[in-house]
This record gives structure tokens, sequence and C-alpha cells, in this order.
């Protein structure tokens, strides 16, 4: 009986698998059915994380600017802040009153007393 030859096509899409698991450890990016476990979870990693990002950046965005509003005692809270320039239309969003909290915290005491007015 003759050989058979096999396709390509199934060969291309384990290496395709390969070349996203070549950074993996051990048998994760040697074993084709480990590899495609590990992409699978790989995947729902990242997308379940871009969510958590943004949660986390606007969690440190509040924290930073409630402690530079505390530090100073310009305003009661955060919250405070918040409600003031809302009252106002200000429209300042956390991660601009964050940046400016770091690298100006003069700017944002005059926002806040400004607005506390």
């Amino acid at each position: 009986m003759t050989r058979i030859r096999r396709g390509y096509i199934a060969r291309n899409r384990r290496t395709k698998m390969r070349l996203f698991a070549s950074s993996f450890r051990g048998a994760h990016s040697r074993l084709t059915r480990t590899i495609t476990q590990q992409k699978i979870r790989a995947l729902v990693s990242a997308h379940r994380d871009r969510d958590r990002q943004k949660r986390d950046f606007r969690h440190l965005w509040i924290t930073r600017i409630n402690a530079v509003i505390r530090g100073r005692g310009v305003s009661s809270s955060y919250s405070g802040l918040i409600y003031n320039l809302y009252k106002r239309r200000v429209l300042l969003n956390r991660k601009i009153l964050a940046q400016i909290a770091i690298l100006n915290r003069n700017c944002l005491y005059m926002i806040s007393n400004e607005i506390r007015k």
C-alpha cells in the first residue's frame, strides 16, 4: 500500500497555535492539546481584564484626587469636590483631575476654591 501524504491545512493551524503559545512555559508551549487549552484560557483572561483595567484605573484616579484634596484640607472630601464640579457644570473628568492633582496641585486647589464659592 502506498504512503498517504497528509495535507498542510492542519499543520498550518497547529503552527499558528504554536506561534501564539511560543512564550508559554513547559508543555504549554510544546503539546498541541495543552496549547489549545492555554490559548483559550489566555484569551478569556485578556477579555476579562480589559474591563477590569478600566475599573482599576478609575479607582486609582479617585484615590489620587481624594488624597490631594484631603491632604491640603481644601475640600471636605472627594465626593464634595465632584458634587461642586457637577453643580457648576465644569467638564473635567477624573483622569484629567488626577493628572492635575499629581503634576500641578496648586491648579487643583485653585479649581476647588473657585467652584466652592
